[in-house]
């Protein structure tokens, strides 16, 4: 099995069914169930999308119209599935439903997963900067956490046995904040490295016509 088929079984596995109640009893009654299919395709959807509807409205007696809800998706379908539309999904980080026809397909995939490779190396640039963020955070914790205990050794009222109690703790955050600094040190380098890959990959992807 080669990439291209690990890639589409996988994608196939994340598709999403959906909740049954896709559709309230007053939509059912007033649907137009070509522009819901249109709407339905032009999203993405699979076909367990109409089986949802179907259930949805059920519930009001209210049957859809199978054949004007699967013209308009398959309308729906020829504006989804096109490159562009993939690369989006990918970049954006949503997942492809296995809705394009064969023909079609491999391009959308190819569209599809570069835009998804780029949403994961900037994915990598953001969480790096999160830890950063929370890493200077607990940093400036500590920090704040120190003086306080300076300003308890200096006191005239602090007993010689907290003190040393303090001089222990004051120890204790001097080495966590060497810990974090150099952890911060680690994760700036690791961003920038992160961000040189996606300029990268952005000056690749510039010839793609997506």
């Amino acid at each position: 099995m080669n990439i291209r088929q690990l890639t589409t079984i996988a994608l196939l596995a994340s598709i999403g069914l959906g909740g049954c109640a896709t559709m309230s009893g007053d939509e059912c009654m007033t649907s137009d169930w070509h522009a819901i299919g249109f709407e339905d395709g032009s999203r993405g959807y699979n076909s367990d999308r109409l089986r949802n509807h179907r259930k949805a409205c059920a519930k009001h007696g209210v049957t859809p119209d199978f054949q004007a809800y699967q013209t308009g998706r398959d309308q729906g379908l020829d504006q989804f599935c096109q490159p562009s539309r993939a690369f989006n999904l990918g970049v954006n980080g949503g997942s492809y439903n296995g809705v394009c026809s064969a023909h079609g397909e491999v391009d959308f995939v190819d569209a599809y997963n570069s835009g998804y490779h780029l949403h994961n190396l900037r994915s990598q640039v953001i969480s790096a900067s999160n830890q950063i963020h929370y890493k200077e955070q607990e940093l400036d914790r500590n920090k704040d956490l120190m003086r306080t205990k300076e300003a308890d050794l200096i006191a005239n009222e602090t007993t010689v046995q907290d003190r040393i109690l303090i001089l222990a703790d004051l120890k204790e955050l001097a080495e966590s904040n060497g810990h974090l600094e150099a952890e911060i040190i680690g994760l700036i380098e690791d961003r920038a490295v992160h961000e040189q890959e996606v300029a990268s990959y952005e000056a690749m992807l510039a010839s793609a016509d997506y």
